[in-house]
């Protein structure tokens, strides 16, 4: 059996001028691309310890079946993220600038009944559903939303390159620019939506009477369909759905099985997000676009059957 473990992103050492009393200060600090918040941290872990298992799975030929072929499965959850600074360019009739390094983070809603359970609100925290089938013996094939949300963090200083002749707003030229409300909000809040179809392979950790404990890798593509809130200048704030880009992602993961029909499972999945036709204003003419990678851990409660 071969497999493999997603990259690592290397610590990325950014340089940033500081003018203080005619004088400048180099202040280093450290940025880590991936995994900004602690807790993606476990993602890695998740991933090392599933893949050292797999490895031992291998090893000792273990052949129980995680699941059989003709089994449904759906799932429901919640999801942590984590992206990489991106370079996000602005452009309509009257301006064309790039925005660089820009540093953006998830938004996690807060923990109780009323966010979380409450039948009219399950999606305004970030989620995942996903629905499968297996088409052989622990191979399936899935259909899923990954319900993320992206946010730009607010007064941030970037380096701006490009030309603004809106009034008011011209001098963007070569230098650093604070991102001020006044200037530019965004962020994909109301969905950094990404609909995907992704191939999952399983292995058989543990039987035990009603009870598996399962593995599983996979990955898979798909697109965009963000709902991005933006107040861009003076332009009037614009939040529709539009079909912004691609993505791709792989995962692991680990399952917890109980009388085939009832499960816990929880992955760490990275990716990486292209979205070349991003809406700004309701003006056809203003666009955004940027890249990034991004990583996410989730958490699931899952339902299994077959006809």
């Amino acid at each position: 059996m071969q497999f493999f473990l997603f990259s690592f992103f290397k610590t990325n050492f950014v340089f940033t001028y500081y003018k203080q009393s005619s004088s400048k200060r180099l202040i280093m600090k450290l940025d880590m691309k991936l995994f900004i918040k602690s807790g993606l941290a476990c993602c890695r872990l998740c991933i090392i310890v599933l893949s050292l298992l797999l490895v031992s799975l291998h090893t000792y030929g273990q052949k129980d079946i995680a699941h059989k072929k003709g089994d449904f499965f759906v799932y429901w959850g919640w999801n942590l993220d984590a992206y990489t600074h991106s370079d996000i360019r602005f452009w309509g009739n009257d301006y064309d600038f790039m925005l660089h390094d820009v540093n953006a983070s998830d938004r996690q809603s807060r923990m109780n009944y009323h966010n979380y359970l409450q039948p009219n609100r399950v999606t305004i925290p970030q989620t995942n559903f996903r629905l499968g089938y297996f088409i052989k013996d622990n191979l399936a094939l899935s259909f899923g939303v990954d319900h993320m949300k992206y946010v730009m963090e607010k007064d941030q200083v970037v380096r701006a390159v490009g030309y603004n002749n809106r009034p008011g707003y011209e001098q963007i030229g070569d230098r650093d620019l604070k991102l001020t409300e006044d200037f530019l909000q965004f962020e994909h809040t109301d969905g950094l939506n990404y609909i995907n179809f992704e191939i999952e392979n399983y292995k058989n950790l543990y039987t035990k009477d009603f009870f598996k404990l399962n593995a599983l890798v996979g990955g898979g593509a798909g697109f965009l369909l963000p709902r991005t809130n933006a107040t861009l200048m003076d332009f009037e704030r614009h939040d529709d759905f539009h079909l912004a880009g691609w993505g791709i992602a792989a995962k692991i993961g680990i399952e917890f099985s109980f009388w085939n029909v009832f499960s816990l499972r929880s992955e760490g999945k990275q990716g990486y997000i292209d979205m070349p036709n991003i809406r700004t204003t309701k003006f056809k003419e203003d666009k955004a676009s940027q890249h990034f990678f991004f990583a996410q851990l989730n958490y699931t409660l899952g339902f299994n059957w077959r006809f």
